[in-house]
């Protein structure tokens, strides 16, 4: 299943390596792992910490240089 929508998906790489995408309420892709995991379970471990974390992220505006 991909590109369904407000969900992870994790997947096998070209390198045989588990990596996460993160799709949109449209279904649109907005993130994906920067690294490839070895272990299936490292690969959910990160996609819990992004979930988890992605929740209480403060934003940088970098063009007025202020948190909002």
């Amino acid at each position: 299943m991909a590109g369904e929508p407000n969900q992870f998906v994790i997947y096998k790489d070209m390198q045989d390596d588990w990596r996460w995408r993160l799709f949109a309420a449209n279904a649109e892709k907005i993130a994906e792992s920067g690294e490839g995991y070895k272990n299936r379970v490292d690969c959910i471990h990160g996609v819990r910490l992004v979930a988890a974390t992605a929740t209480k992220a403060d934003i940088w505006d970098g063009a007025t240089k202020q948190w909002i």
